[in-house]
Protein backbone atom coordinates (compact mmCIF):
# COMPACT_ATOMS: atom_id res chain seq x y z
CA UNK A 1 0.00 0.00 0.00
CA UNK A 2 2.94 1.92 0.29
CA UNK A 3 3.29 2.18 -3.72
CA UNK A 4 -0.26 3.44 -4.00
CA UNK A 5 -0.12 6.85 -2.57
CA UNK A 6 2.18 7.84 -4.64
CA UNK A 7 0.50 6.27 -7.62
CA UNK A 8 -2.75 8.89 -7.08
CA UNK A 9 -1.06 11.59 -6.57
CA UNK A 10 1.11 11.37 -9.89
CA UNK A 11 -2.18 10.52 -11.82
CA UNK A 12 -3.18 14.36 -12.77
CA UNK A 13 0.43 14.90 -13.58
CA UNK A 14 0.97 11.94 -15.97
CA UNK A 15 -2.65 12.29 -17.71
CA UNK A 16 -1.79 16.06 -18.24
CA UNK A 17 1.45 15.28 -19.85
CA UNK A 18 -0.15 12.57 -22.35
CA UNK A 19 -2.51 15.31 -23.22
CA UNK A 20 -0.16 17.15 -24.49
CA UNK A 21 2.25 15.01 -25.98
CA UNK A 22 -0.17 12.55 -27.72
CA UNK A 23 -2.91 14.56 -30.20
CA UNK A 24 -6.38 14.85 -28.78
CA UNK A 25 -7.76 12.51 -31.75
CA UNK A 26 -5.19 9.32 -31.14
CA UNK A 27 -5.81 9.45 -27.58
CA UNK A 28 -6.05 6.31 -26.00
CA UNK A 29 -9.45 4.22 -24.16
CA UNK A 30 -9.95 5.04 -20.59
CA UNK A 31 -8.74 1.43 -19.91
CA UNK A 32 -5.72 1.35 -21.87
CA UNK A 33 -5.61 5.58 -20.21
CA UNK A 34 -5.42 3.77 -17.01
CA UNK A 35 -3.12 0.97 -18.18
CA UNK A 36 -0.16 3.40 -19.43
CA UNK A 37 -1.02 5.60 -16.34
CA UNK A 38 -0.11 3.07 -13.79
CA UNK A 39 3.16 1.78 -15.97
CA UNK A 40 3.91 5.23 -15.81
CA UNK A 41 3.39 5.63 -12.36
CA UNK A 42 5.82 2.59 -11.34
CA UNK A 43 9.11 3.88 -10.39
CA UNK A 44 11.77 3.43 -12.13
CA UNK A 45 14.20 2.65 -9.40
CA UNK A 46 12.69 0.94 -6.33
CA UNK A 47 14.44 2.80 -3.80
CA UNK A 48 13.48 6.37 -5.04
CA UNK A 49 9.80 7.25 -4.22
CA UNK A 50 8.96 10.38 -6.54
CA UNK A 51 5.88 12.92 -5.36
CA UNK A 52 5.05 15.26 -7.66
CA UNK A 53 2.17 17.93 -6.37
CA UNK A 54 -0.85 17.69 -8.32
CA UNK A 55 -0.87 21.57 -9.33
CA UNK A 56 2.78 21.20 -11.26
CA UNK A 57 2.55 21.24 -15.00
CA UNK A 58 5.31 20.17 -17.60
CA UNK A 59 5.94 22.90 -20.10
CA UNK A 60 7.66 21.51 -22.95
CA UNK A 61 8.44 23.87 -26.35
CA UNK A 62 6.34 23.73 -29.29
CA UNK A 63 8.02 21.90 -32.59
CA UNK A 64 7.68 24.51 -34.68
CA UNK A 65 9.57 26.85 -31.53
CA UNK A 66 12.36 23.93 -31.92
CA UNK A 67 12.79 23.47 -35.82
CA UNK A 68 12.96 27.34 -35.87
CA UNK A 69 15.96 27.13 -33.73
CA UNK A 70 17.84 24.52 -34.94
CA UNK A 71 17.58 25.58 -38.65
CA UNK A 72 18.82 28.98 -37.37
CA UNK A 73 22.20 27.30 -36.37
CA UNK A 74 22.07 25.12 -39.16
CA UNK A 75 22.38 28.05 -41.67
CA UNK A 76 25.22 29.82 -39.35
CA UNK A 77 26.71 26.59 -39.61
CA UNK A 78 26.89 25.87 -43.19
CA UNK A 79 29.48 27.93 -44.98
CA UNK A 80 28.52 30.70 -47.69
CA UNK A 81 29.68 30.00 -51.45
CA UNK A 82 32.53 32.19 -52.47
CA UNK A 83 33.12 33.87 -55.72
CA UNK A 84 36.21 31.92 -57.21
CA UNK A 85 38.99 33.93 -58.46
CA UNK A 86 38.31 32.97 -62.15
CA UNK A 87 34.63 34.56 -61.39
CA UNK A 88 36.63 37.31 -60.43
CA UNK A 89 38.64 37.44 -63.28
CA UNK A 90 36.21 37.15 -66.05
CA UNK A 91 33.97 40.12 -64.45
CA UNK A 92 37.05 42.41 -64.74
CA UNK A 93 38.06 41.32 -67.67
CA UNK A 94 34.95 41.56 -69.36
CA UNK A 95 35.15 44.25 -72.78
CA UNK A 96 38.54 44.21 -72.47
CA UNK A 97 39.34 41.08 -74.81
CA UNK A 98 41.81 40.98 -77.60
CA UNK A 99 40.29 43.30 -80.43
CA UNK A 100 39.78 41.38 -83.99
CA UNK A 101 42.34 41.82 -86.62
CA UNK A 102 40.01 43.40 -89.53
CA UNK A 103 42.64 45.82 -91.11
CA UNK A 104 44.19 42.74 -93.50
CA UNK A 105 45.15 42.71 -97.31
CA UNK A 106 47.15 40.03 -99.52
CA UNK A 107 50.48 40.37 -100.18
CA UNK A 108 51.30 41.89 -103.78
CA UNK A 109 54.25 40.20 -103.66
CA UNK A 110 53.56 36.40 -102.43
CA UNK A 111 49.66 36.60 -101.97
CA UNK A 112 49.67 35.57 -98.54
CA UNK A 113 47.68 37.71 -95.97
CA UNK A 114 49.10 40.22 -93.64
CA UNK A 115 48.22 43.22 -91.85
CA UNK A 116 47.53 46.89 -93.71
CA UNK A 117 50.78 49.20 -93.61
CA UNK A 118 53.02 46.40 -92.30
CA UNK A 119 55.58 44.50 -93.83
CA UNK A 120 54.90 41.33 -95.07
CA UNK A 121 55.93 38.28 -92.73
CA UNK A 122 55.78 35.77 -95.21
CA UNK A 123 58.05 37.39 -98.07
CA UNK A 124 60.27 39.52 -95.68
CA UNK A 125 62.89 38.42 -92.68
CA UNK A 126 61.79 40.14 -89.76
CA UNK A 127 63.88 41.24 -86.87
CA UNK A 128 64.18 38.99 -84.46
CA UNK A 129 64.35 41.83 -81.60
CA UNK A 130 63.39 45.27 -81.00
CA UNK A 131 63.99 47.75 -83.79
CA UNK A 132 66.71 50.29 -81.79
CA UNK A 133 66.93 52.70 -84.89
CA UNK A 134 65.59 53.91 -88.36
CA UNK A 135 67.97 55.54 -91.18
CA UNK A 136 65.93 56.85 -94.22
CA UNK A 137 67.73 57.83 -97.18
CA UNK A 138 66.22 59.01 -100.69
CA UNK A 139 64.87 55.62 -102.28
CA UNK A 140 65.29 52.86 -98.83
CA UNK A 141 65.49 52.87 -95.07
CA UNK A 142 68.22 50.35 -93.12
CA UNK A 143 66.76 49.29 -90.01
CA UNK A 144 68.76 48.33 -87.25
CA UNK A 145 68.38 45.98 -84.23
CA UNK A 146 69.67 44.18 -81.39
CA UNK A 147 70.31 41.41 -83.53
CA UNK A 148 73.73 41.38 -85.85
CA UNK A 149 71.58 41.91 -89.23
CA UNK A 150 71.12 45.02 -90.85
CA UNK A 151 67.97 45.04 -92.93
CA UNK A 152 67.57 47.72 -95.70
CA UNK A 153 63.80 47.91 -97.25
CA UNK A 154 63.18 49.72 -100.28
CA UNK A 155 60.85 53.27 -100.08
CA UNK A 156 60.22 53.30 -104.15
CA UNK A 157 57.72 50.29 -103.77
CA UNK A 158 54.30 50.99 -102.09
CA UNK A 159 54.82 47.27 -100.17
CA UNK A 160 58.45 48.81 -98.67
CA UNK A 161 60.20 45.05 -99.68
CA UNK A 162 63.26 43.98 -97.95
CA UNK A 163 65.84 44.36 -100.68
CA UNK A 164 69.29 43.11 -98.74
CA UNK A 165 70.50 41.92 -95.20
CA UNK A 166 73.66 42.31 -94.10
CA UNK A 167 74.41 39.79 -91.81
CA UNK A 168 77.25 39.64 -89.23
CA UNK A 169 77.18 43.41 -89.67
CA UNK A 170 77.60 43.81 -85.75
CA UNK A 171 77.88 40.90 -83.57
CA UNK A 172 76.51 42.44 -80.41
CA UNK A 173 73.57 44.07 -82.34
CA UNK A 174 73.31 47.61 -83.35
CA UNK A 175 71.30 50.37 -80.95
CA UNK A 176 71.95 53.36 -83.53
CA UNK A 177 71.88 53.74 -87.27
CA UNK A 178 72.18 57.07 -88.95
CA UNK A 179 72.29 58.67 -92.59
CA UNK A 180 72.52 62.64 -93.61
CA UNK A 181 69.38 64.82 -93.60
CA UNK A 182 69.24 66.47 -96.73
CA UNK A 183 72.06 64.35 -98.25
CA UNK A 184 72.80 62.24 -101.19
CA UNK A 185 71.87 59.28 -98.93
CA UNK A 186 75.32 56.88 -100.32
CA UNK A 187 76.73 57.04 -96.68
CA UNK A 188 75.31 55.14 -93.86
CA UNK A 189 76.66 54.77 -90.24
CA UNK A 190 76.03 52.24 -87.30
CA UNK A 191 76.99 52.05 -84.07
CA UNK A 192 77.33 48.40 -82.27
CA UNK A 193 76.79 47.45 -78.98
CA UNK A 194 79.97 46.45 -78.49
CA UNK A 195 81.70 49.90 -78.95
CA UNK A 196 82.38 49.79 -82.66
CA UNK A 197 81.55 51.86 -85.46
CA UNK A 198 81.16 50.97 -89.12
CA UNK A 199 80.47 53.11 -92.63
CA UNK A 200 78.72 51.92 -95.09
CA UNK A 201 78.56 53.17 -98.51
CA UNK A 202 76.13 52.83 -101.32
CA UNK A 203 78.35 53.86 -105.37
CA UNK A 204 75.04 55.03 -106.55
CA UNK A 205 72.22 56.54 -105.06
CA UNK A 206 69.55 54.46 -106.42
CA UNK A 207 70.84 51.12 -105.83
CA UNK A 208 69.99 49.16 -102.91
CA UNK A 209 73.41 47.01 -102.09
CA UNK A 210 75.24 48.32 -98.90
CA UNK A 211 79.25 47.19 -98.24
CA UNK A 212 81.30 48.17 -95.29
CA UNK A 213 83.53 51.30 -96.39
CA UNK A 214 85.54 51.37 -92.83
CA UNK A 215 85.08 50.84 -89.45
CA UNK A 216 86.15 52.49 -86.07
CA UNK A 217 86.90 50.10 -83.21
CA UNK A 218 86.56 50.59 -79.56
CA UNK A 219 90.30 50.64 -78.77
CA UNK A 220 91.53 51.16 -82.40
CA UNK A 221 93.83 48.89 -83.93
CA UNK A 222 93.72 47.52 -87.74
CA UNK A 223 92.35 44.44 -88.77
CA UNK A 224 89.50 44.05 -91.52
CA UNK A 225 88.72 44.56 -95.37
CA UNK A 226 86.14 45.65 -96.82
CA UNK A 227 84.39 44.78 -99.98
CA UNK A 228 87.56 46.17 -102.24
CA UNK A 229 90.52 44.42 -99.70
CA UNK A 230 91.50 47.53 -98.77
CA UNK A 231 92.04 47.57 -94.58
CA UNK A 232 88.66 48.76 -92.78
CA UNK A 233 90.19 50.46 -89.73
CA UNK A 234 93.23 52.09 -90.40
CA UNK A 235 94.66 55.44 -88.99
CA UNK A 236 90.80 55.94 -87.11
CA UNK A 237 92.39 56.15 -83.39
CA UNK A 238 90.14 55.30 -80.79
CA UNK A 239 86.18 55.95 -79.28
CA UNK A 240 85.92 54.48 -75.94
CA UNK A 241 82.48 53.47 -74.82
CA UNK A 242 80.32 55.18 -78.41
CA UNK A 243 76.82 55.66 -78.00
CA UNK A 244 74.87 58.19 -80.20
CA UNK A 245 75.79 58.78 -83.74
CA UNK A 246 74.84 61.81 -86.33
CA UNK A 247 76.04 62.17 -89.51
CA UNK A 248 76.74 65.56 -91.42
CA UNK A 249 74.27 66.50 -94.45
CA UNK A 250 77.49 66.27 -97.03
CA UNK A 251 78.21 63.15 -95.34
CA UNK A 252 82.10 64.07 -94.87
CA UNK A 253 81.91 64.37 -90.91
CA UNK A 254 80.59 61.82 -88.23
CA UNK A 255 79.77 62.91 -84.19
CA UNK A 256 80.11 60.44 -81.42
CA UNK A 257 79.42 60.54 -77.81
CA UNK A 258 80.56 58.30 -75.51
CA UNK A 259 79.76 56.91 -71.75
CA UNK A 260 82.09 59.39 -69.98
CA UNK A 261 80.31 63.13 -71.53
CA UNK A 262 82.84 63.37 -74.30
CA UNK A 263 81.58 64.41 -78.67
CA UNK A 264 83.72 62.95 -80.96
CA UNK A 265 83.80 64.64 -84.39
CA UNK A 266 85.45 62.56 -87.25
CA UNK A 267 86.13 63.32 -90.50
CA UNK A 268 85.15 60.02 -92.71
CA UNK A 269 87.26 60.73 -95.88
CA UNK A 270 90.48 61.73 -93.87
CA UNK A 271 89.77 58.87 -91.27
CA UNK A 272 91.04 60.64 -88.52
CA UNK A 273 89.10 62.86 -85.52
CA UNK A 274 89.42 66.50 -85.85
CA UNK A 275 87.63 67.34 -82.51
CA UNK A 276 86.48 66.44 -78.93
CA UNK A 277 84.51 68.09 -76.74
CA UNK A 278 84.49 68.10 -72.88
CA UNK A 279 81.54 68.46 -70.65
CA UNK A 280 82.92 67.18 -67.77
CA UNK A 281 84.70 69.31 -65.10
CA UNK A 282 87.71 66.43 -65.07
CA UNK A 283 88.97 63.36 -66.99
CA UNK A 284 85.65 61.12 -66.89
CA UNK A 285 83.73 63.58 -65.15
CA UNK A 286 80.86 64.12 -67.86
CA UNK A 287 77.45 62.79 -68.36
CA UNK A 288 76.82 60.54 -70.15
CA UNK A 289 76.10 60.96 -73.73
CA UNK A 290 72.31 60.12 -74.75
CA UNK A 291 72.27 61.78 -78.00
CA UNK A 292 74.09 63.87 -80.65
CA UNK A 293 72.74 65.92 -83.51
CA UNK A 294 74.44 68.07 -86.74
CA UNK A 295 73.26 71.25 -87.79
CA UNK A 296 72.58 70.61 -91.93
CA UNK A 297 74.92 74.00 -92.39
CA UNK A 298 77.57 71.69 -90.44
CA UNK A 299 77.93 74.81 -88.40
CA UNK A 300 77.04 73.54 -84.86
CA UNK A 301 76.87 70.20 -82.87
CA UNK A 302 74.13 69.37 -79.89
CA UNK A 303 74.28 66.94 -77.48
CA UNK A 304 72.32 65.73 -74.74
CA UNK A 305 73.10 64.07 -71.50
CA UNK A 306 72.09 61.92 -68.77
CA UNK A 307 72.24 64.62 -66.27
CA UNK A 308 69.22 66.39 -68.78
CA UNK A 309 71.84 69.23 -69.63
CA UNK A 310 71.75 70.26 -73.22
CA UNK A 311 74.99 71.29 -74.74
CA UNK A 312 75.71 73.58 -78.20
CA UNK A 313 78.82 73.37 -79.73
CA UNK A 314 80.42 75.69 -82.24
CA UNK A 315 82.34 73.56 -84.67
CA UNK A 316 84.12 76.05 -86.39
CA UNK A 317 85.63 77.44 -83.31
CA UNK A 318 85.65 74.45 -81.34
CA UNK A 319 84.08 75.93 -78.09
CA UNK A 320 80.51 75.14 -76.23
CA UNK A 321 78.02 78.30 -77.30
CA UNK A 322 75.49 77.62 -75.18
CA UNK A 323 74.18 75.33 -71.49
CA UNK A 324 70.89 74.69 -72.15
CA UNK A 325 68.26 74.20 -69.14
CA UNK A 326 64.56 73.10 -69.52
CA UNK A 327 65.09 70.09 -68.76
CA UNK A 328 65.87 68.28 -65.37
CA UNK A 329 65.76 64.68 -66.62
CA UNK A 330 68.20 62.37 -68.90
CA UNK A 331 68.26 63.88 -72.16
CA UNK A 332 67.29 60.92 -75.53
CA UNK A 333 66.53 63.17 -78.31
CA UNK A 334 67.93 66.36 -79.63
CA UNK A 335 67.49 67.18 -82.98
CA UNK A 336 68.08 70.65 -85.22
CA UNK A 337 65.25 72.10 -87.50
CA UNK A 338 66.03 72.59 -91.36
CA UNK A 339 66.97 76.22 -91.31
CA UNK A 340 68.91 75.67 -88.26
CA UNK A 341 67.00 78.01 -86.10
CA UNK A 342 65.59 75.96 -83.60
CA UNK A 343 66.86 72.82 -81.12
CA UNK A 344 64.58 70.29 -80.13
CA UNK A 345 65.29 68.09 -77.10
CA UNK A 346 62.89 65.37 -75.57
CA UNK A 347 63.53 62.47 -72.84
CA UNK A 348 62.35 61.37 -69.66
CA UNK A 349 60.71 64.42 -68.77
CA UNK A 350 58.18 63.77 -71.40
CA UNK A 351 57.59 67.05 -72.86
CA UNK A 352 59.82 68.83 -76.05
CA UNK A 353 61.49 71.98 -75.18
CA UNK A 354 62.28 73.71 -77.93
CA UNK A 355 65.39 76.51 -77.94
CA UNK A 356 66.59 79.43 -80.22
CA UNK A 357 69.64 78.55 -81.86
CA UNK A 358 70.36 82.68 -82.09
CA UNK A 359 70.45 83.48 -78.27
CA UNK A 360 70.07 80.13 -76.90
CA UNK A 361 67.18 80.98 -75.06
CA UNK A 362 64.32 78.38 -74.12
CA UNK A 363 61.12 79.29 -76.28
CA UNK A 364 58.81 76.71 -75.60
CA UNK A 365 57.62 73.42 -74.81
CA UNK A 366 55.71 70.92 -76.34
CA UNK A 367 53.51 68.47 -74.12
CA UNK A 368 50.86 66.00 -74.70
CA UNK A 369 47.64 67.50 -72.96
CA UNK A 370 46.27 65.04 -69.62
CA UNK A 371 48.71 63.35 -67.46
CA UNK A 372 50.51 61.24 -69.95
CA UNK A 373 54.96 61.87 -69.18
CA UNK A 374 55.73 58.60 -70.98
CA UNK A 375 59.25 59.15 -71.59
CA UNK A 376 60.17 60.61 -74.99
CA UNK A 377 62.86 58.32 -77.19
CA UNK A 378 63.42 60.05 -80.86
CA UNK A 379 62.24 63.22 -82.63
CA UNK A 380 62.67 64.25 -86.26
CA UNK A 381 62.01 67.42 -88.07
CA UNK A 382 59.76 66.79 -91.39
CA UNK A 383 61.71 68.59 -94.72
CA UNK A 384 59.88 72.29 -93.92
CA UNK A 385 60.31 72.56 -90.28
CA UNK A 386 56.96 72.74 -89.49
CA UNK A 387 56.13 69.77 -87.64
CA UNK A 388 57.72 67.64 -85.44
CA UNK A 389 57.66 64.07 -84.83
CA UNK A 390 57.95 62.26 -81.65
CA UNK A 391 58.12 58.67 -80.76
CA UNK A 392 57.48 57.87 -77.32
CA UNK A 393 57.69 54.66 -74.32
CA UNK A 394 53.82 54.33 -74.20
CA UNK A 395 53.79 53.36 -78.21
CA UNK A 396 51.99 56.54 -78.99
CA UNK A 397 53.53 58.21 -82.27
CA UNK A 398 52.85 62.47 -82.35
CA UNK A 399 52.51 64.81 -84.90
CA UNK A 400 53.48 68.52 -83.47
CA UNK A 401 52.66 72.23 -85.43
CA UNK A 402 55.59 73.69 -83.98
CA UNK A 403 54.01 77.14 -84.88
CA UNK A 404 50.78 76.44 -83.27
CA UNK A 405 52.24 74.00 -80.47
CA UNK A 406 49.60 71.44 -80.50
CA UNK A 407 49.66 68.12 -81.44
CA UNK A 408 47.59 67.93 -84.76
CA UNK A 409 47.75 63.79 -85.07
CA UNK A 410 48.28 61.25 -82.49
CA UNK A 411 48.78 57.45 -83.57
CA UNK A 412 49.07 54.35 -81.29
CA UNK A 413 49.52 51.22 -83.20
CA UNK A 414 51.15 49.36 -80.58
CA UNK A 415 51.41 49.41 -76.93
CA UNK A 416 54.53 48.77 -76.86
CA UNK A 417 57.86 51.14 -76.22
CA UNK A 418 58.67 52.51 -79.48
CA UNK A 419 62.55 53.27 -80.22
CA UNK A 420 62.91 55.05 -83.58
CA UNK A 421 60.64 57.40 -85.56
CA UNK A 422 61.75 59.21 -88.82
CA UNK A 423 60.13 61.23 -91.72
CA UNK A 424 61.06 59.52 -94.82
CA UNK A 425 62.18 62.31 -97.82
CA UNK A 426 59.49 63.36 -99.60
CA UNK A 427 59.50 62.78 -103.13
CA UNK A 428 57.28 64.00 -106.58
CA UNK A 429 57.52 60.15 -107.84
CA UNK A 430 54.13 58.80 -106.87
CA UNK A 431 54.61 54.39 -105.36
CA UNK A 432 51.53 53.74 -107.35
CA UNK A 433 49.93 55.66 -110.51
CA UNK A 434 46.93 58.06 -109.47
CA UNK A 435 47.81 58.08 -105.77
CA UNK A 436 49.81 61.89 -104.82
CA UNK A 437 52.72 61.29 -102.63
CA UNK A 438 53.36 63.36 -99.91
CA UNK A 439 55.40 63.46 -96.56
CA UNK A 440 55.33 60.13 -95.46
CA UNK A 441 56.79 59.10 -91.87
CA UNK A 442 57.64 55.43 -90.20
CA UNK A 443 58.04 54.27 -86.48
CA UNK A 444 59.52 50.80 -84.85
CA UNK A 445 60.62 49.78 -81.53
CA UNK A 446 59.41 46.73 -79.50
CA UNK A 447 56.89 45.52 -81.47
CA UNK A 448 59.94 43.90 -83.97
CA UNK A 449 57.73 45.85 -86.80
CA UNK A 450 57.85 48.88 -89.13
CA UNK A 451 54.48 50.96 -89.60
CA UNK A 452 54.66 53.64 -92.15
CA UNK A 453 52.14 56.58 -92.22
CA UNK A 454 51.19 58.73 -95.26
CA UNK A 455 50.58 62.26 -94.75
CA UNK A 456 47.06 63.63 -93.69
CA UNK A 457 45.47 60.52 -93.45
CA UNK A 458 48.43 59.25 -90.78
CA UNK A 459 48.24 55.71 -92.75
Amino acid sequence: MALAAPSLRMLPAGSSLLSRILPVAASPTPRLSSALTRQLSLPLFPSIVLAIPASFQLSLPSIPSLLEDIWESVLRAVPKKKTSHMKKRHRQMAGKALKDVTALCKCPACGQSKRMHYLCPHCTTTHITDIFSLAPTPTGLLSASGSSTLHIHSTASPTFPLVQSVNGAHRLGIHHACTSRGGPGRVAVTAGFGGEIKIWTCKEATADEWALWHEIRRGGGGGGETADGTDATADVGKTGDAWAIALSADENYLAVTTHDGKIHVWDLVGKRRIQTYETGSGAGGGSFGLAVDLSRDGRLTASGHQSGAVYVFNNDTGRMVYSLSGLAKPVRAVAFSPGCKRLAAAGDAGIIALYDMEHGEHVGNLSPSGSSNAWITSIDWNGTGEYLLSGSLDGKVRVWDVERGVCVATHSETDKALWSVRWLPKSDKAPVPGMGRGEMFCAAGANRSITFYREATGI
